[in-house]
């Protein structure tokens, strides 16, 4: 019995707290217990949708890929390499620096921080199967025989192969430079998308990369990055069709923007330039181009080129002692306004990093993309997204920056003792970056920054807001 001098508003709040409490303590400790009390984390439920939007398009069954991620049998036994590889961001292959630059790509296959705290719980919780009927629906990827790009333009409209090639068990480094028949085109025609790949799984382990150059009789036209700049490389680049598309682990296929394209003309040709390794077994094998037209009559405003910038001042000429980390830079001048498609640095063994900046003609320097853990093994392609895809004025300089490790820190590396210089052998090295550039006119360029001026003062006026 509560005395009446303790009934009145004071009491009612002490009452209130202590059924508060109560309530409170009756609570699941699940709620207010931490880390350790969250559902736990199964293969089917958490991890498998992972895998399947960010790393089953490589590991699934008839891949060159080690293993197959797709199912919990599968997948149970590299768990725990598994790990190691995402907390360090070796695996997805993406190894743009995230904190500089462009951060928003049309293909990136990155994993968010929690995503990767998902699959590190998963492995350090027992790696649990959980529940068949909560594993997504199987997705259908496309066979060694079929197009990544179908789903999208149906298949190609034009099928290119080069002449078989046979990779010896044991040989030295080989180049395969044959020459296409001519193209199935009457007419000039615009092509929107390509995509390249080796002939069979086989292939992808001797193909080192693979290049096909397109060669038409297009006076004035040259697909050299700077005309004067590097001699007999822009020589050997006038009047042609410029470089169609180059493959490469990490990169497959282009898909151009809205209302961009390249040109086909007729009696053009596709010469082949293809790098061949061997791996302790014979191989034969060819490498595939496909081609996605435009429909026929149909003109893009824009065309683009794949433009070849290198990381040094002479082009194809390097100079890297041995036992040292070096770096080597290079400027182009954009003689035009002009839209970035893509940034794809292309480096060997010693390859550790590559970044592109832009000097505009004000003087400011901006970081556009800096790949700061280069893999070889990995020539990824990063592809920016249309809103984010860098937009330049005429007379912008291009800084081309990179930095290769020749000493025994790099585990790639075959001989940190020795010098080592431009060459197309795997233990030779290259600095340059593969860059879609899309030309457009001075009103044009003036009009995307009169926008993307008035967006930034409304993004800062609602930000301050």
């Amino acid at each position: 019995m509560i005395n009446a001098q303790f009934q009145g508003p004071m009491w009612r709040r002490i009452e209130a707290c202590v059924l508060g409490l109560g309530a409170f303590l009756l609570l699941p400790y699940s709620l207010f217990a931490g880390e350790s009390a969250k559902a736990p984390v199964t293969f089917a439920k958490d991890v498998a949708p992972i895998f399947q939007a960010h790393c089953d398009e490589c590991h699934h069954p008839g891949t060159p890929a080690p293993m197959s991620l797709v199912t919990y049998e599968e997948t149970l036994p590299w768990a725990d390499k598994i790990k190691d590889r995402v907390v360090t961001r070796n695996m997805p292959p993406w190894h743009l620096d995230r904190t500089v630059g462009i951060q928003h790509y049309k293909n990136d296959t990155s994993l968010t921080d929690e995503q990767i705290d998902v699959i590190v719980r998963w492995v350090d919780s027992g790696k649990l199967p959980g529940n068949p009927k909560d594993m997504p629906p199987p997705k259908m990827w496309p066979s060694d025989e079929g197009w990544q790009l179908e789903a999208q333009f149906g298949k190609p409209d034009i099928v290119v192969k080069s002449e078989p090639y046979t990779v010896l068990a044991a040989a030295q480094d080989a180049w395969w430079k044959p020459l296409s028949a001519e193209l199935p085109v009457a007419e000039p025609r615009w092509v929107r998308a390509v995509e390249m790949r080796p002939g069979t799984s086989a292939g992808r382990r001797v193909t080192h990369h693979a290049l096909a150059q397109l060669l038409q009789d297009e006076p004035g036209v040259s697909s050299a990055a700077d005309d004067d700049g590097i001699g007999a490389l822009a020589q050997a680049r006038r009047n042609d069709g410029g470089l169609l598309m180059e493959w490469a682990i990490g990169k497959q296929y282009d898909v151009y923007p809205t209302n961009t394209g390249k040109l086909l003309l007729p009696g053009a040709r596709i010469r082949w330039d293809v790098h061949y390794h061997s791996v302790g077994e014979q191989v034969r094998d060819d490498v595939e181009l496909g081609i996605y037209l435009y429909p026929k009559g149909y003109t893009p405003k824009y065309r683009t080129r794949l433009m070849e910038f290198h990381a040094n001042p002479l082009g194809r000429v390097l100079d890297i002692p041995p036992n040292s980390v070096s770096e080597t830079q290079a400027f182009h001048v954009l003689k035009q306004a002009a839209r970035l498609e893509n940034f794809q640095p292309h480096m060997h063994l010693r390859g550790k990093a590559m970044s592109m900046e832009a000097i505009l003609p004000d003087g400011t320097t901006e970081m556009l993309s800096y790949v700061d853990r280069f893999q070889f093994n990995w020539m990824n392609n990063y592809i920016y997204a249309e809103d984010a895809a860098p937009v330049l004025p005429k007379g912008t300089i291009l800084k081309i920056t990179a930095w290769h490790d020749n000493t025994a820190a790099n585990a790639n590396n075959p001989d940190p003792s020795q010098w080592v210089g431009w060459g197309e052998r795997t233990v030779d090295e290259m600095a340059h970056a593969w860059v879609n550039v899309t030309y457009i006119s001075d009103e044009e360029y003036n009009e995307w920054a009169a926008k993307h001026k008035a967006d930034k003062s409304m993004s800062d006026m609602m930000h301050m807001h």
